[in-house]
């Protein structure tokens, strides 16, 4: 009879068994991200060496990471409206809000100590593999960085990486972005000058999501 009732208790629980795979499929597909056999997100794929801009982009070696830094859809329930950018610098985390109370969440790396900035902006520009222009402050703090007052062609050593976001508050530019980084071990830290950090492939992702005029929201 025992044996009877296991049989049964399988059985019954199949379709709770393929609802869970079904829920990964379904998030792994919402996140960009082609799923496994078992549901689970290939991130040996989304992290892997891409060609783009006529560069070379290294692969991430994910394994290396906290998992939550990795690429996901997530419960997230929140008052900010879809399409809304949601950046969580204490946990690290870069939120883009979606329908039914869940969000694509990305792992970051924000600003140092004293450099790091909050507030509510939209994005006025997006650009493909941009030049750099490092701000006088920064300049001022390592001045061999005066050689690119001009701006640093684009590129992989470029510190902006693939993609900018540059985020404005009304006329003026915050001089804040989020963009893509040369320096992957930084993802998950405070190792920034202020700026949004994220790596090469999540921002192609999101830069590829979002509109100009992306209200992007930075907790404090």
């Amino acid at each position: 009879m025992a044996l009877k009732m296991s049989r049964r208790s399988f059985v019954a629980g199949i379709p709770l068994l393929l609802a869970a795979c079904q829920s990964k499929q379904t998030g792994a597909i919402q996140a960009g991200l082609n799923p496994l056999s078992d549901g689970t997100p290939d991130y040996a794929s989304a992290y892997a060496p891409i060609r783009d801009g006529g560069f070379s982009l290294p692969g991430i070696q994910y394994q290396k990471f906290d998992p939550k830094y990795l690429r996901q859809s997530v419960f997230y329930p929140t008052k900010y409206p879809e399409g809304t950018i949601v950046v969580d610098p204490n946990k690290r985390y870069l939120y883009l809000i979606q329908p039914g109370g869940r969000a694509i969440r990305y792992g970051i790396g924000v600003g140092r100590a004293g450099f790091a900035w909050n507030g509510e902006a939209v994005i006025r520009f997006k650009r493909e593999w941009p030049k750099w222009f490092p701000p006088e402050e920064m300049i001022e703090r390592d001045p061999k960085l005066a050689k690119y007052k001009d701006g640093q062609d684009g590129g992989p050593s470029n510190p902006i990486g693939a993609r900018g976001l540059y985020l404005w508050q009304g006329n003026k530019d915050t001089l804040y972005r989020i963009h893509s980084t040369n320096q992957p071990g930084s993802i998950g830290t405070n190792a920034s000058s202020g700026c949004i950090r994220m790596w090469h492939q999540d921002i192609i992702d999101l830069y590829d999501r979002v509109e100009l005029g992306t209200t992007v929201v930075v907790l404090g």
